[in-house]
């Protein structure tokens, strides 16, 4: 299933935002960059429950 691996792909795509977005230099960059962080960080704190419990 590809849902269990959407935590981790989230959790990339937070770092590679916040990496790029902090580079560039424009008007309300740190807004739209830690706004984006943010609502990218919540999909991968959601898709945790797909992750399987191995017990």
């Amino acid at each position: 299933m590809m849902k269990r691996y959407l935590t981790s792909i989230f959790l990339l795509l937070t770092a590679i935002i916040l990496f790029v977005g902090l580079r560039l230099d424009f008007r309300w960059g740190g807004i739209a960059t830690w706004g984006l962080a943010v609502i990218s960080l919540i999909f991968a704190a959601y898709f945790t429950k797909y992750i399987p419990n191995e017990k």
